[in-house]
């Protein structure tokens, strides 16, 4: 595994060349992708290469692009390949690629794990899960040290999360315990450890989000918005609130702008796309430079 610049860096520079924090995911569902055809590997392609000129054109970037491993896979080996295309396209536009696979398992599939993501794949960062500790993270961290980008999963954005992630853990809830590992494990790697952190439940991001802007400012990816019916503008107006580094935060939504030409009842999707964003950008109000 080659070692890269610095992901954090990646975040910032990316974030201050394209005016953005928003993250794109590439999730595809082919009942909703308006294009013909029985293929899932062209279908795919061509969706979201359509996608990603038009934003090339219309000088509208998203700051980040999240290609969900699970959507692509189930197709078998058209997804796989229609995946490793996409994130070829994705990173012609030099900004991060991030691999939402949220692997984890004991150390040796861990690296495995690691090497799938960044070597074959060639991903600039990746999803990873909390639950089997240090030895299982290890791997990760290591990546993260020579560059690369991990996002470890805080406090997720599914109704269900407080099933399990609200428990109280010795006086706080088990997702502050997950916090303070994500802090100590970022240490350790320059900073390249993030959280995942939803956008369904403000006062639960807020808090977490004030724990790193006391301790260690992590980058944040945070799911839920549109569809999942998170706020863009509540999420950025929480952050700006205790001055958090918004250059390190990738607000990301996928099936809003995936298939916003259902929204806009066009047959134009990649320009619905564009538009979409060009929306969720005025909603964030992200500015790198001072007004």
């Amino acid at each position: 595994m080659v070692a890269k610049e610095n992901f954090v860096l990646f975040l910032k520079k990316s974030a201050e060349e394209k005016d953005t924090i928003v993250c794109m995911g590439l999730d595809p569902v082919l009942q909703k992708i308006p294009i013909k055809g029985k293929n899932a590997e062209k279908t795919i392609i061509k969706f979201y290469s359509d996608i990603i000129d038009a934003c090339i054109s219309e000088d509208c970037l998203p700051s980040a692009f999240k290609p969900n491993y699970a959507f692509y896979a189930k197709h078998g080996f058209e997804g796989i390949r229609a995946l490793i295309k996409i994130i070829e396209l994705c990173k012609k536009t030099s900004v991060p690629v991030i691999l939402d696979v949220k692997r984890a398992d004991i150390g040796k599939t861990s690296s495995a794990y690691v090497k799938e993501i960044f070597d074959f794949f060639k991903a600039d960062a990746c999803t990873i899960l909390p639950f089997f500790g240090t030895d299982s993270v290890q791997p990760f961290i290591d990546a993260c040290a020579n560059g690369y980008g991990a996002y470890m999963l805080n406090r997720s954005s599914n109704e269900g999360a407080k099933e399990f992630q609200g428990l109280i853990c010795e006086g706080q809830p088990y997702y502050l315990k997950i916090t303070h590992k994500i802090a100590e494990w970022s240490s350790h790697c320059n900073n390249n450890l993030g959280a995942i952190v939803g956008a369904t439940s403000i006062d639960e991001l807020k808090n977490i989000a004030s724990f790193y802007k006391k301790t260690l400012e992590v980058p944040l990816l945070i799911p839920g918005v549109g569809a999942q019916g998170g706020s863009a503008s509540e999420v950025s107006k929480a952050l700006k609130d205790i001055d958090y580094d918004l250059g390190i935060v990738r607000i990301n939504a996928s099936a809003s702008l995936n298939y916003a030409y259902e929204k806009y009842a066009t047959n134009d999707y990649a320009g619905a796309a564009v538009k979409a964003l060009r929306e969720l950008n005025d909603e964030i109000k992200f500015r790198c430079k001072d007004e």
